[in-house]
Order: structure tokens, then sequence, then C-alpha cells
């Protein structure tokens, strides 16, 4: 059960059972999450945790909780008494992150039997609806989460936990690589045909189809990200 909030005679926001700081912290995280998927929060700008505070309508110590999973998730750089800096993403970085993403993808689909595909069409099929549903209201994080949670969806197909662990621990940082290539590119519609297709490829078996499919569709999502990325790295 979430904890009530309330507000304190010095106008911050305190805790009133000890999990409502856990409860506020979450807020805080979700807020500070979706502003840097939508541009709101742009890259490079550097983030005052008072008035983070001010904006999320918390106290500071949820907001800094916040901070720091954010910044083990990769989105930001915390500096002690200064703030914290919404980070940018090298080239090479977001090579290495598409190049593993395609491999531990294209190696759970192969090993995915019929009855595995058939029931990965109908669970996926669910997921696309949603996925086209958070683009028709606007819905950058929620289509974020949809568009990470069938592309692990890929790699579970193989039934392989370490597949699944190597994933995991580059998860954050596909959200964070989908999230800047919709700021700087009209896709959307065109990533919703792209998933269909590949999930379509996956009932069929087609595994040599949905590799290729698969990796034009990574390169088409992200080149202006890695395009972008390869500039800044020049300017350094």
């Amino acid at each position: 059960m979430k904890g009530r909030l309330v507000v304190v005679g010095n106008g911050s926001v305190s805790s009133v059972r000890e999990n409502s700081q856990e409860s506020a912290a979450q807020h805080a995280y979700r807020y500070l999450r979706a502003g840097i998927m939508s541009g709101e929060l742009p890259v490079n700008s550097m983030l005052s945790e008072s008035d983070l505070a001010h904006r999320v309508g918390a106290s500071r110590t949820p907001v800094r909780a916040a901070l720091l999973r954010l910044q083990d998730e990769g989105w930001i750089t915390v500096y002690p008494r200064r703030g914290a800096l919404v980070r940018d993403m090298g080239a090479q970085e977001a090579a290495d992150i598409s190049g593993a993403r395609l491999v531990l993808e294209v190696s759970g689909v192969r090993g995915l039997g019929p009855q595995g595909r058939s029931a990965f069409a109908v669970e996926f099929a669910g997921i696309l609806a949603e996925q086209e549903e958070a683009a028709n209201r606007g819905d950058t994080s929620a289509f974020v989460d949809l568009d990470v949670r069938l592309h692990r969806g890929f790699v579970e197909g193989a039934r392989n936990a370490l597949l699944v662990d190597l994933y995991d621990r580059i998860r954050d940082r596909q959200s964070l690589m989908v999230a800047r290539s919709l700021a700087v590119s009209d896709r959307i519609g065109a990533i919703i045909s792209e998933h269909r297709e590949l999930v379509g490829l996956v009932a069929e078996g087609d595994v040599a189809g949905f590799e290729h499919l698969l990796s034009v569709h990574i390169r088409r999502t992200h080149e202006g990200v890695v395009r972008e990325a390869g500039n800044a790295d020049t300017r350094v």
C-alpha cells in the first residue's frame, strides 16, 4: 500500500509512514525519467536537486534517491554539491549496444520452437496494440517501456537465463537510446510497423528474415542518435 504524503510546517513534503518515502522516491524517479525521455530535461543540462524537488513536489531526500537510481541506469551523472548532468551517449557506445542487441535477440528467436512461436505471436499482439495506443496519446515513456519489453521478449525465446541476464545489463541504455531516437526522428509509426513485421517473421519461423529486418530496424531507428553522437565526439 502506498503511503500518504503530507506537507509539514516548513513547506517540505514528509512521510507519515516509513514506506511513504519509497513512494515519493518512485514518483520522483518516474517524473524525472519521463522528463528526460520527452526532452523537457534536455541532454547536457545540469539539474538542480532543490529545483527538482520543487517541481516534483517532494523533499530533496526522495529526489536524491531518484537521481541515484537514474545514474545507475545511465541516464544522468551526479556531481556531489553541484547537481546532476543529463548525459549524452557516444557514437561507439551506441554502436556497441546496437550490435549486442542484434546478437542477443537473434539468438533468442533462433531457440524458439513451433509452440513457442505461436505463444509468442499471441502475447506480443497485445504488446503491439498497447504500444500503438501509447503512441496515439503521446506517452513517450510508455512507448519506450513497451519497446524494450517487446525486444526483451525476442531474447527470452531461447529460455536461456544467461542471454536474458546479458540483455538486462544493457536494457536501460537501450531505453535511453530509444528515447533519444524519438526526440530526433519521426519514426514512431515506422517502428510500430516494423515491430509487426518482426513478430510475423518470428511466428513463421523465418530466422534469416527476422535477422535481416531487425538489423535494418535497429539501424534506421538509431541512426540519428549515432550520427549526433559521432558529431559530438568530433567536437570534443
